[in-house]
């Protein structure tokens, strides 16, 4: 896996791989007909981020077949992390893990926890998350897009 701070160039891949996912991975919870994944708005959001000097961007590339082209994605912005995903082809890989693990390594030193949201319908991230040492924290938010479900609070302790 190449890891690397994402540009403007890699904008328009980014966006494409995670709505893939967040198609696939969150039917039940956005139903298409209903809820379409919000193209405009999450390209307008991530340009916005990906100029944002608090915001920290990364993308992945280079696993198995897949030479050059965006794999993974993932985003902090102090102790939050905002954003991650991998492209629905390198699920069951591997590469979420080494993904988040070169992720982890960019925080400062000193950062003793790392927060991030889920959506509680998700049990397939709830169940990654966990597995690699992040725990609910009990507090919940429900997100901006409609039909605005909840998402839970899960904590990194470092």
């Amino acid at each position: 896996m190449h890891f690397r701070p994402a540009t403007d160039a890699d904008l328009d891949e980014l966006v494409t791989v995670q709505a893939e996912a967040s198609v696939a991975a969150l039917a039940d919870v956005f139903p298409q007909a209903t809820h379409p994944f919000p193209h405009a708005e999450i390209r307008e959001r991530w340009q916005a981020e990906l100029a944002d000097p608090d915001v920290a961007a990364y993308v992945s590339s280079g696993s198995s077949g897949s030479a050059g082209r965006v794999t993974g994605f993932a985003a902090r912005r102090r102790d939050e992390l905002l954003h991650f995903g991998t492209a629905i082809d390198t699920w069951g890989t591997g590469l979420a893990g080494d993904l988040l693990e070169a992720l982890v390594d960019t925080y400062p030193p000193g950062t003793d926890r790392i927060w991030l949201t889920v959506f509680e319908r998700n049990p397939r991230a709830r169940r990654f998350w966990e597995k690699n040492g992040w725990a609910p924290t009990g507090r919940s938010s429900r997100t901006q897009y409609p039909p605005h479900p909840v998402l839970l609070e899960y904590e990194l302790l470092r």
